[in-house]
């Protein structure tokens, strides 16, 4: 059984101090969620909606995308399929190679993540420039993100600091006038990642967005960002490519209207994203091109028992609430997507090689609780660990405790002369439970048990 997860979640916790500011930052994130739900009396009805809408889309989904691809080309937009990630890679190589792109930039996008894009492009000689705050601090420390919403939010301010002195972005002469006595204040890193950013627009022959919704009905495309690097990616290239996955698609702009009101609240706690811009067609003088990747997720929708995982519009809310994502942080999982939302797209990637995030779970459903489309995800999580035995990944260790259980459970008088016995643990030493041997003793205490069972207190209750 692969235990990779458990693993890196171990050595992350050897950081107490680490730990628990990922913890607070996250959940404060969840809390500021909180108080955007209580605001609106309509919230369950919006999640409600938002479900609905997202079951409709999927199910009627080659209807909605022939729809959409006839009002975008209507709009002057070339429409692009990709099969998978190689194809997906090899359409963006040649839009680029075709207008002898040099240098693009691109604001947030998870699916060239998926695709492994920026790896590909830059083997083929083309400079690729992250243009989000965080996504840019990560590329420049060469780290992966670790939140698909708040990538770098894991990286502390030092850090930063360092890596932009390191790759020389402190060199500017015109950053002198805003210098800080704090080499390390966050205002001021800012100001430097915005100097260095307005120069890598101004050099880029090409612009890369990514979609959080296409609308069938007008063709347009949706993204969301807090920076306006979206907006800056399209705005000084007159080449725009749109990678889009084809789940992301919805009706009109009625389902638009319902979605918006959802996404923000959810991801980062705002009423709204600071942009939320609309792309219809290309620039005068200018072209733009939209890729629809499927990239498994047609197999996605065939599967029964998993297609609503399709509905997820990538809020990152599910991981602001995971007690195991927030206490053991994205690069202990071994998916790209970190999380409840990342367990279940490994698994319906490649069941084998990502079973071990199934056991990063503790099944408390709170991210189906706070998930604006309703996605089933710890059932889907449960789903998945009734397969590890098929799939060869069972822990053994476990196996041999389910089977004592069911020995325990279908056998009523052993169960009972367990339940009578089980106070004398009370009287073990200490140093005799909670060791190295029992794994229950890491990071727990051993209950101490009480004298009379639920079983005998529900009697005596009874009489």
């Amino acid at each position: 059984m692969s235990t990779q997860h458990s693993k890196a979640a171990e050595v992350y916790q050897q950081h107490p101090e680490v730990v628990q500011r990922h913890d607070q930052t996250f959940f404060g994130v969840r809390q500021k969620r909180d108080r955007m739900a209580q605001a609106l009396p309509e919230w369950e009805d919006l999640r409600e909606a938002a479900s609905q809408i997202k079951k409709h889309t999927i199910t009627h989904l080659a209807d909605y995308l022939e729809k959409f691809e006839s009002n975008a080309v209507k709009n002057g937009v070339q429409v692009h399929w990709a099969t998978d990630a190689d194809e997906y890679n090899r359409i963006v190589f040649d839009i680029l190679s075709k207008h002898q792109v040099k240098k693009v930039v691109k604001s947030k996008s998870m699916l060239t993540e998926e695709c492994h894009l920026n790896e590909h492009l830059e083997k083929c000689g083309i400079d690729v420039v992250e243009t989000d705050l965080g996504e840019r601090i990560l590329q420049l420390m060469k780290l992966a993100p670790s939140h698909i919403v708040m990538p770098a939010l894991h990286v502390h301010r030092e850090d930063i600091g360092d890596c932009f002195r390191k790759k020389g972005l402190m060199d500017n002469p015109d950053l002198n006038s805003n210098q800080s006595d704090d080499p390390n204040d966050p205002t001021f890193l800012t100001y430097v990642a915005r100097m260095h950013l307005r120069q890598q627009f101004a050099e880029a022959e090409a612009g890369m967005t990514g979609a959080n919704f296409g609308i069938a009905e007008t063709g347009d495309v949706v993204v969301c960002t807090n920076e306006g690097n979206a907006d800056m990616s399209t705005s000084f290239p007159k080449l725009h490519i749109v990678s889009m996955g084809i789940e992301k698609l919805i009706p009109n702009y009625e389902a638009m209207g319902v979605f918006q009101r959802l996404l923000a609240r959810n991801g980062t706690g705002q009423e709204t994203t600071v942009y939320t811009s609309h792309f219809r067609g290309p620039r005068p003088g200018g072209e733009m091109h939209i890729i629809l990747v499927d990239n498994g997720r047609s197999s996605m929708l065939g599967n029964e028992e998993h297609w609503q995982t399709l509905k997820c519009m990538r809020c990152g809310a599910c991981m602001n609430t995971c007690p195991v994502y927030r206490r053991s942080a994205g690069y202990s999982y071994t998916y790209f997507i970190p999380g409840p939302i990342g367990i279940n797209l490994g698994m319906l990637r490649d069941a084998k090689q990502y079973s071990d995030n199934v056991s990063a779970c503790s099944l408390c459903c709170s991210c189906d609780n706070v998930c604006p489309v309703k996605v089933d995800l710890s059932t889907q999580v449960y789903r998945w660990r009734q397969q590890l035995d098929s799939l060869g990944k069972a822990d053994p260790m476990k196996k041999m405790m389910s089977k004592g259980m069911s020995f325990l459970f279908n056998h009523p008088s052993v169960y009972k002369g367990a339940l009578w016995l089980s106070p004398m643990v009370n009287w073990v030493p200490d140093s005799l439970i909670n060791m190295k041997l029992n794994p229950w003793a890491y990071g727990h205490q051993m209950m101490t048990f009480p004298k009379k069972s639920f079983h005998e207190l529900w009697k005596e209750e009874e009489l």
